[in-house]
């Protein structure tokens, strides 16, 4: 059986960046993620800069429940 969560990553260097850290913070908790999906990208906007990029992800794993 293969479960589905949603996660979000942040970076203020870019969306690839974001993508690379939501998933190296969920490998510390998860074990067998088997396949990524980015959903939806975005940004965060201070004094009319982007500060951060956000990226949300679908992320499976298999679920050994």
């Amino acid at each position: 059986m293969y479960s589905v969560i949603e996660i979000v990553g942040r970076d203020s260097m870019g969306w690839e960046y974001s993508v690379r850290n939501a998933i190296e913070a969920a490998s510390e908790s998860i074990r067998d993620m088997r396949i990524a999906e980015v959903k939806e990208l975005d940004v965060k906007i201070e004094d009319g800069k982007i500060s951060a990029y956000r990226a949300k992800i679908n992320l499976s794993f298999k679920d050994e429940r």
